[in-house]
């Protein structure tokens, strides 16, 4: 029997085999994901920070772009409740996720609540491109492997850095290319254009509105935009339904 969605379409598949595919889809982002590990793992030392703030960063906070400003909120010594504030908006959009991440698939709690800690954006751009055959196994392995990526990466980064005399230039900006690259291949998937529109008219608002709280603006813009456009669909729909 066929299924939809994110559902799998092998009513019984070797867990095994599951395992091997998640691996397989990590492979593609895990050639990204390593060395910005790596760059990540080089800012911490030379911030000035301990090699060991690398993998405890990633594996207490995984969410690249939040310990990319943890980095900066560590040596500033910031106030903890602007960490705190800091961490609700920049993993706000993580609410979105669970709507059409496939979390549905996996049944042992203990690896559903490891299924929610690392659901990062590229897990999720993963799933995005590849809506269907997702089991249980196969998006824990995806999840496990996308993580080892990254926390061996900044190890190593870390260590590396610790030799490298000097400071090295553009590291900071390593997660913004990688995001770059995730939201094309995304758009390319699913021709999400008005999406990619109305992210765009977010960033521009938030741009000329609030520059010095660019990305909190941007994000509620276009949480704004998503409501609004879903509203609008849904009213067409309706409207077409009573036609008929």
């Amino acid at each position: 029997m066929s299924t939809t969605g994110h559902e799998s379409t092998d009513s019984n598949p070797s867990t095994g085999a599951e395992i091997i595919q998640g691996a397989r889809l990590s492979v593609a982002v895990g050639f990204g994901l390593f060395p910005l590990g790596m760059a990540f793992g080089l800012l911490v030392t030379q911030s000035g920070l301990a090699a060991w703030v690398a993998p405890a960063l990633s594996l207490t906070g995984y969410a690249g772009s939040l310990e990319f400003l943890m980095i900066e909120m560590l040596v500033n010594t910031t106030a903890l409740l602007t960490v705190g504030l800091t961490t609700l908006f920049v993993n706000f959009r993580h609410v979105f996720y669970a709507f059409s991440f496939p979390l549905h698939v996996v049944k042992n709690p203990v690896a559903k609540i490891y299924a929610m800690y690392a659901m990062t954006d590229e897990a999720y751009a993963i799933t995005v491109a590849h809506p269907t055959g997702w089991t249980g196994p196969r998006l824990i392995a995806l999840e496990v492997c996308l993580q080892i990526y990254w926390v061996v990466g900044g190890l190593t980064g870390a260590l590396l850095g610790a030799l490298i005399p000097g400071q090295i230039a553009g590291l900071d900006f390593a997660l913004c290319a990688l995001f770059i690259t995730l939201t094309l291949d995304a758009v390319r998937s699913t021709a999400q254009v008005p999406s990619l529109l109305l992210a765009g008219t977010s960033f521009a608002v938030a741009m000329l509105i609030t520059p010095d709280q660019m990305l909190f603006t941007a994000l509620i813009t276009f949480m704004m935009l998503l409501i609004i456009r879903y509203l609008v669909a849904k009213t067409r729909r309706g409207d077409r339904f009573v036609s008929q």
